[in-house]
């Protein structure tokens, strides 16, 4: 090739390089072969050169690709964690209040019945006081009585003899 000389690249670089070599042979101009044939070689590498620079990127996006797929895997599993996690302090707060629910019904339970054996136990006592008055106005009678029988018996008994006294 000479100093001056541009060649095309593609498929144009590589008839242009394909009809020097073909001239050059056949005019005896080895050197118009030889570049004829460096210019198709130049063609070949750029071609070789732009696949494995396609291949280069595919394979970037590609691995751009299962990054991605790494992260939105990743980003899944934290969500789906934290989402566990939030229905396990649901739960647990559910329970907590079931049970201050069951402990407040239970302390409402025993005051109702405390409150109900501190009320049977007045009414015992008002029973038994009712029945202590009955008893001291019974015996309070019986006194009365006694004593009326007494003074009857003394009434009677100085009747039979006056001067026993």
């Amino acid at each position: 090739m000479s100093e001056h000389e541009e060649t095309a690249g593609g498929v144009v670089g590589r008839i242009a390089g394909k009809a020097k070599e073909v001239a050059g042979s056949a005019t005896g101009n080895e050197e118009m072969a030889r570049e004829g044939r460096l210019q198709q070689a130049s063609v070949d590498q750029e071609r070789v050169a732009a696949e494995e620079a396609a291949e280069a990127r595919q394979r970037e996006a590609e691995a751009e690709l299962e990054a991605e797929r790494d992260d939105t895997q990743h980003e899944r599993e934290q969500l789906q964690a934290e989402q566990a996690q939030k229905e396990r302090e649901d739960a647990i707060e559910r329970d907590r209040v079931r049970a201050e629910q069951q402990a407040a019904a239970e302390e409402a339970r025993k005051e109702q019945a405390a409150e109900a054996q501190r009320q049977a136990g007045e009414r015992a006592a008002d029973a038994e006081e009712q029945r202590a008055r009955m008893e001291r106005a019974e015996d309070a009678g019986d006194a009365v009585r006694l004593e009326q029988e007494a003074r009857r018996a003394e009434a009677r008994a100085e009747a039979v003899d006056p001067e026993g006294k």
